[in-house]
């Protein structure tokens, strides 16, 4: 099952919006997506059971003391990660995605974490196991990225958003290194998402359960729903921040304009998990721009 046609509808309006409203304010684009690194950066590694908090995450990317050790690994997880994004906004902007490109920002991505298998995939002996799913023996691995890139290429009607949750779902599947493939995986969306000129996305450590449901279904029964709905909403939600932004709104807590307008705390807030309503998210509390009404939202296609 595909994204609806409402919701492409809506994603096509809310894109319009940005690429209008961009226009002249690159520098404040540029604050916007630095200030959401260290947001990206916990949530990637937390889905992979980091256990920095977002704060500690943030003082590190800033070479400041932690209050507690912190693990090595975990330093670099976080320095690492955020180096590769940065290097990802610039060079989407000028080249294609490649095998060769992943397999480079692997290297960067485990540099000093575990070199022994930065910046190569699996080879042979190199087995790997997510959860109860062994991932395809690694003499196939090369062959089957190849089917994955040249699939993603070659296929020129499918919806944008289709396209990137099957990609990422082949791609976790075959996990061709052997450390890294969730952040990797996460790291690429976002790249693909920025060569169609479209915002990043974060996948939130909250919706962790959905996300790996998703790939649960995939492998059982080649379902791709889920992490199309996961992606959906991820988008809209950082196209709504931008956007909010962009208009030059004053940005208030979605709690503040709750108590301000005198509405159903439980509905507001299904409605921005539902992004039928402008609201997103920043260090996990939802915000809105202080002059959106919350009595109406955007009627989308549910799973």
């Amino acid at each position: 099952m595909a994204t609806g046609s409402a919701v492409k509808t809506y994603i096509a309006q809310l894109k319009k919006s940005y690429d209008t409203l961009r226009k002249g304010k690159d520098a404040l684009l540029a604050i916007i997506d630095e200030a959401d690194v260290p947001e990206s950066v916990y949530n990637s590694n937390a889905i992979e059971n980091s256990t920095l908090t977002l704060k500690e995450t943030e003082r590190i990317l800033m070479e400041l003391e932690v209050s507690r050790k912190i693990s090595f690994r975990e330093v670099f997880e976080a320095k690492n990660l955020a180096r590769v994004i940065e290097y990802t906004r610039e060079k989407s902007i000028r080249t294609d995605l490649t095998l060769d490109l992943v397999v480079f920002l692997h290297r960067m991505l485990l540099s000093h974490i575990n070199d022994k298998v930065a910046g190569r995939m699996r080879t042979a002996g190199e087995y790997v196991r997510i959860g109860t799913f062994i991932a395809p023996p690694p003499e196939h691995v090369g062959r089957l990225m190849d089917e994955l890139f040249i699939e993603y290429n070659s296929d020129l009607t499918s919806y944008f958003l289709d396209k990137i949750a099957r990609f990422h779902l082949g791609f976790e599947t075959i996990h061709p290194f052997g450390d890294g493939n969730g952040r990797i995986g996460r790291v690429i969306m976002n790249y693909q998402l920025l060569r169609l000129g479209f915002p990043r996305i974060t996948i939130r450590d909250k919706e962790k359960v959905t996300y790996y449901r998703a790939f649960v279904e995939f492998r059982d029964d080649k379902k791709t729903r889920t992490m199309e709905r996961v992606i959906d909403l991820a988008l809209m939600e950082s196209l709504h921040k931008r956007i909010a932004y962009l208009h030059g709104e004053s940005i208030v807590p979605l709690s503040d304009a709750i108590r301000k307008k005198s509405v159903s705390a439980s509905a507001i807030l299904n409605a921005a998990r539902r992004q039928t309503i402008p609201a997103f998210r920043e260090k996990g509390i939802w915000k809105i721009g202080a002059t959106v009404p919350l009595t109406v939202g955007v009627k989308k296609e549910e799973e």
